[in-house]
């Protein structure tokens, strides 16, 4: 039987693989794994599944195989077609299990917030005025949301939700609260694109301009998934420098502006006077004039 890599084995089936033994019919693997014995005859002949043992006249599955198909539809369910998979086996080799991983890796989200699922009442409930058309399709552009379809909506970062929700109770309208998201959006975009190319001249283009040798694969995995939060806690770190700085540089502007420009006050009592003038009765003539000289 052909030997799967072993790294491409989920956790606690590398002990399967030694101590099991190829001993599943077509049927029972179909059963095991959730497929259909046809899928996965045409698993066998695009190249995904190794063929099986055979004995006898039938062909017998193990652990190996139970892997792979687990695998390939772990690749599945993150969006990539049985060509993309092969493709990738194919360029592996050897080294199939850790590019897998790596794949894997590189379509892992950024983010690290469980979504919130709503409808689009609760929607209108939270946002209000911010749930109107119009800026519910601003608000899909930027990304904030997706439409899962059947008026159910996906909020992708419960912390920005709670920022609106802050701004909102400061008075700020709806409409400039997604200008300062667009205007995040784009630094946000410049920064990530920065971290990317950074990735991609240090990391990944040494390495495959070596060939990318069996080897290093666990380093260019490791490498990437420690960006992870190097980039987010340098972005924080670097943005809160940069408010300090702004804060610091625009108040001071405006308190000098506000000492060099007093606003002007009444003399003491002078409006309670007045007050008192205009309350006070006054005999015959129109309102406001004095009393006729009799």
């Amino acid at each position: 039987m052909a030997v799967v890599s072993e790294v491409t084995e989920p956790e606690g089936a590398e002990t399967a693989r030694i101590t099991g033994v190829a001993d599943l019919t077509i049927d029972e693997l179909a059963q095991r794994t959730g497929m259909t014995v046809r899928n996965i005859r045409a698993h066998q002949s695009r190249g995904l599944l190794p063929p099986p043992e055979v004995r006898g006249r039938t062909g017998f599955y193990g652990p190996d195989h139970v892997a792979r198909i687990e695998l390939i539809q772990d690749l599945q369910a993150d969006g990539f077609n049985l060509g993309s998979i092969r493709r990738l086996i194919e360029s592996a080799g050897e080294s199939s299990g850790e590019v897998l991983r790596f794949t894997q890796a590189v379509r892992a989200p950024f983010e690290d917030e469980e979504p919130e699922i709503l409808d689009l009442s609760e929607l209108a409930d939270r946002y209000g005025e911010a749930a109107r058309p119009e800026l519910l399709e601003r608000t899909l552009r930027l990304g904030l949301i997706r439409d899962l379809g059947d008026g159910r909506y996906e909020q992708r970062s419960p912390r920005l939700a709670r920022a609106a929700d802050e701004l909102a109770a400061l008075g700020v309208p709806p409409e400039r609260g997604l200008e300062v998201a667009t205007r995040l959006r784009r630094h946000a975009e410049g920064a990530a694109r920065a971290f990317v190319d950074l990735f991609l001249e240090e990391v990944w283009k040494p390495f495959e301009e070596a060939g990318r040798p069996e080897e290093r694969w666990p380093e260019v995995r490791e490498a990437l998934e420690r960006l992870r939060p190097l980039a987010a806690d340098s972005l924080l770190a670097m943005f809160q420098l940069v408010m300090t700085d702004r804060v610091e540089e625009t108040w001071g502007r405006e308190l000098e502006r506000a000492a060099a420009n007093p606003p002007r006050r009444r003399a003491p009592g002078a409006r309670a006077g007045a007050r008192r003038r205009s309350r006070r009765p006054r005999r015959g003539g129109s309102p406001g004039r004095g009393p006729r000289a009799g």
